[in-house]
């Protein structure tokens, strides 16, 4: 039986903005209804199961639309593709590949590394070996009265390791990106602007803080 685990997103803004905030290529959602509720996910692949991001709506259509210019987010399903912006393609499923059973027992959970601070989280997400092609969400989510933001990293050994990179906040975060300008000498912060000659990673809150992050 392939084990699978489902993480809830804040708000169908921050799915949105998961699949296709700065992405080249937007990333295949699934719609499907579960218990009466209507869900949009998107699938990671695990080392031995499937993780589901998901978010709960009752919006239709073909498309997510998203568009985070000028510093108003916007975010929405259309049924065409009608102005420039990105796009994720969803895909309505009639029935499941594997039949959705909710754990506790989470047997792929990711290993736990303490990172410094934001800019150091900014420059973990630089992948030498795919620099043009690679994750970069930051994920955020309440952990014990504070905040952790974190990213995802892997490591490929005998078997597949996944590692959860992260920075604890006392406030929760509630700008949609992470401007990196430690370049120039500046400190990394949250941001809904963009400015030319700067990173940015966007910021994608979670509802809770799911076993599978290995937190204690």
């Amino acid at each position: 039986m392939v084990i699978q685990y489902f993480v809830e997103i804040a708000s169908f803004l921050d799915f949105a903005r998961y699949t296709c905030a700065l992405r080249e290529n937007p990333l295949r959602v699934y719609k499907f209804s579960y218990k009466n509720k209507n869900i949009f996910s998107t699938r990671k692949l695990l080392a031995n199961s499937i993780l589901h991001f998901f978010v709960v709506s009752e919006k239709d259509g073909r498309y997510i639309s998203y568009d985070p210019l000028g510093g108003k987010e916007t975010a929405s399903i259309v049924n065409q593709i009608t102005k420039t912006g990105n796009y994720a393609p969803i895909v309505e499923l009639d029935s499941l590949p594997f039949p959705i059973k909710l754990t506790k027992n989470v047997k792929d959970k990711f290993k736990t590394i303490k990172i410094h601070d934001l800019g150091d989280l900014a420059r973990l997400t630089y992948d030498p070996e795919w620099p043009e092609n690679y994750e970069f969400t930051l994920l955020a989510m309440p952990y014990k009265k504070k905040w952790l933001i974190g990213y995802i990293t892997r490591i490929d050994l005998e078997n597949t390791f996944f590692c959860f990179n992260y920075v604890t906040l006392d406030d929760e975060p509630t700008l949609p990106f992470l401007k990196y300008t430690e370049h120039v000498g500046g400190q990394a912060e949250f941001t809904n602007k963009f400015q030319h000659g700067f990173p940015y990673l966007p910021v994608v809150k979670l509802k809770s803080a799911h076993p599978i992050f290995g937190l204690k």
